[in-house]
């Protein structure tokens, strides 16, 4: 089969998160998930029932999963648009919206409440006036953690958001933001629930020693926010960066050999290109303004300033912080001692007192059935994709890393098998991967679909292999700088020819059958039949790709082709072109579920999370060996890396956005190649 190139995208600190057409990474560089034991949580005591409507009606009803190229009646005219809301209006379903209502207990509830409370384990008891520290820094994962694992969960920051703001032992909360290396999409989430906790009407502070756009960006959901004399405050605007190795692998000695389908198709550029191409051009400078201007408008909502006052503070490089407090951009100057006497004084505790504090990690052991949040009867699952796409397990893979169709697959049948659940929600997180995996998860989501309802709940990206998964789903959600479609796919190998001569390594093979040095043969170029065959192959994995996808979302080849070609949509973009039913985040998936499963959206709902555990990333092999063979397996390493071995790719692109994500998805390559290097 035909190798893919596995292109990266890397986003730091805080802007954007990274979608790529079909490409797959090397095993070597992503890890395998496994089932850990299932949890419950509970979902929201309360939504508010306003509407918005579908775009596109992607019901699973259709007879026939068969997709073809002569498949290209015209069945929806897309004309949907966004309101001012974020919300999709056009012909469709219409979508409860999901929104978090506080709703205080009444005085039998609050009752069964401190009973509950006396009741609890130890480690589940929260002193009386305490207040919730949740310290926000560095990558935040979308999976469900245990108590053993490390680093900080989407999902439990934002329960216990929920659960303080019900739980009436929390007095507020103190909200520590650090650097942050995720996407837009759990910014967004974050955001939202910080928002929702302002509901209790509790207080909310903030606190940070460095402000990027992102940390800024949660600041002001807070009702106050500070800094220390000393903060460093770097809103300076946002970049996007496109590397490219055609040049370094020029002077090596290696000639990348790659096909790529779809227009806007920029995974490969990274190993063919020294500079970008118009098309990426295009499609970055897109994001940037999505991203730049949606930051602008809601920091213009929080500080009550027009959209010309933000720009003006950003273009004039404020950096004093005096300035920063006179201008009405934080509240006041603190340290941390400073801002926790604050407190104190607040809460009527006497300044020689300890602030009563639970932080984060204490604070997600206590159960919601404690505060008085436990679910219904009917379940709803929740299963949660993130990380690259692989098909099986490969030999370098931890237990814990991306996406391993096999292990995804066993999920959903057993949720298919199982009569407890009345639907299921999907959450992706994941920039794609393997071609053949995306599809055989495909697959099993529709025939799932067949028997419950599916939501598929988009985080920071779901690209390429990412909306493979999600195309497959009844109904998809994004946020609005989600980053997702990159429909189409790469595929190529490396000849390094010229590298093994310099080195004085040699190759011979012996082969059998047309094609057999098809992908073999890394010491000389394709011939011209099989760059022909290698093309063809390419050719026919994006046709599939794109007619499942307007198969999927009930659309014609023709219009798919459109919007399809390699290119990465933000999530408003993407459902103004019907490639997202709606906009937001995981409540109102839950709220979509409940109405697809006919339970009212009044009644609580039990949400079972079919979790893993996180643990470390695996340490990649980077040593060089100075004998043949130590370079032959460094060789080999870096193939690995670049190509593909088990077929082609749905992968995302290596694009960079600066001061938007760390690398959760970044690619390795960089690495083991500058090591390399330095050794010769």
């Amino acid at each position: 089969m035909s190798r893919l190139l596995t292109t990266t995208v890397h986003i730091s600190a805080a802007i954007i998160t990274k979608s790529r057409s079909p490409l797959h990474l090397s095993p070597s560089f992503f890890s395998p998930p496994h089932l850990t034991s299932i949890s419950t949580y509970h979902h929201l005591p309360k939504f508010n029932r306003n509407l918005s409507i579908r775009a596109v009606d992607s019901s699973s009803d259709t007879k026939s999963d068969d997709v073809s190229s002569e498949n290209k009646d015209d069945r929806i005219d897309l004309k949907s648009d966004l309101d001012n809301n974020g919300s999709l209006r056009g012909d469709g379903d219409v979508y409860p919206s999901g929104e978090f209502e506080y709703e205080k207990f009444g005085v039998w509830k609050s009752f069964v409440v401190k009973l509950r409370m006396l009741i609890a384990y130890p480690w589940q008891r929260v002193r009386k006036g305490s207040v919730l520290n949740l310290k926000l820094r560095g990558q935040i994962s979308d999976q469900a953690k245990t108590r053993f694992s490390s680093g900080l969960s989407l999902p439990q920051i934002c329960e216990n958001l929920i659960k303080a703001a019900y739980d009436p032992r929390i007095s507020g909360v103190y909200l520590h933001i650090e650097t942050l290396s995720c996407g837009w999409g759990k910014i967004e989430e974050i955001r939202r629930h910080i928002l929702d906790f302002k509901k209790s009407g509790k207080f909310i502070v903030g606190y940070a020693p460095l402000w990027g756009e992102k940390e800024y960006y949660l600041g002001c959901a807070c009702e106050e926010m500070y800094a220390p004399p000393s903060a460093y405050f770097s809103l300076n605007g946002l970049t996007a960066q496109a590397q490219f190795l055609g040049g370094v692998l020029e002077k090596v000695g290696v000639q990348p050999q790659v096909q790529r389908i779809g227009k806007y198709k920029s995974a490969g550029d990274q190993l063919t290109r020294k500079n970008i191409s118009e098309e990426n051009r295009e499609v970055l400078n897109t994001l940037l303004d999505n991203i730049y201007g949606n930051w602008v408008d809601k920091i213009s909502q929080a500080k009550g300033k027009k959209k010309e006052e933000i720009e003006s503070f950003i273009n004039e490089g404020v950096y004093q912080i005096e300035k920063l407090k006179e201008d009405g951009w934080i509240t006041d100057i603190k340290y941390d001692d400073e801002v926790t006497s604050m407190l104190k004084k607040r809460l009527g505790i006497a300044e020689e007192k300890k602030l009563p504090v639970v932080d984060y990690r204490k604070y997600s052991r206590v159960n919601k059935w404690t505060v008085g949040l436990s679910g219904g009867k009917d379940r709803i699952a929740v299963i949660r994709a993130s990380g690259g796409i692989s098909r099986v397990r490969g030999p370098f893979s931890s237990s814990s890393s991306g996406i391993i169709a096999e292990q995804f697959i066993e999920k959903i049948r057993i949720v298919r098998e199982s009569k407890r659940y009345k639907a299921v929600i999907i959450r992706i997180d994941s920039p794609g991967g393997d071609a053949l995996a995306s599809d055989l998860m495909w697959r099993e989501i529709r025939l799932l679909a067949e028997s419950k309802p599916v939501v598929a709940s988009m985080v920071d990206v779901a690209a390429s292999g990412g909306y493979y998964m999600a195309m497959a789903a009844q109904t998809i959600l994004s946020e609005n700088l989600t980053l997702t479609g990159s429909i189409g796919v790469v595929t190529g190998k490396l000849n390094l020819g010229k590298l093994y001569e310099r080195i004085g390594f040699n190759k011979e093979i012996i082969s059998r059958g047309r094609f057999a040095e098809l992908t073999a043969a890394d010491q000389r170029p394709f011939r011209p039949d099989e760059e022909k065959l290698f093309e063809e192959s390419a050719q026919n994995a994006y046709k599939q790709f794109r007619n499942k996808a307007a198969f999927s979302r009930s659309m014609s080849v023709d219009k798919m082709e459109e919007i399809a070609q390699g290119r990465v949509w933000s999530g408003n973009d993407a459902a103004s072109r019907g490639l997202v039913d709606a906009i937001g985040g995981f409540s109102r998936a839950v709220a979509i579920a409940k109405q697809k499963a006919n339970i009212p959206q009044d009644k609580q709902v039990t949400l079972v999370e079919l979790s893993r555990s996180s643990p470390s990333l695996p340490e990649l092999l980077s040593g060089i060996g100075s004998s043949v063979i130590g370079i032959d397996t460094t060789l080999k390493q870096l193939m690995d890396g670049l190509t593909l071995t088990d077929g082609v790719q749905a992968r995302m692109d290596g694009i960079m956005f600066e001061r938007s994500e760390g690398s959760p998805f970044a690619n390795p390559i960089f690495n083991l190649l500058k090591d390399y290097l330095s050794s010769l």
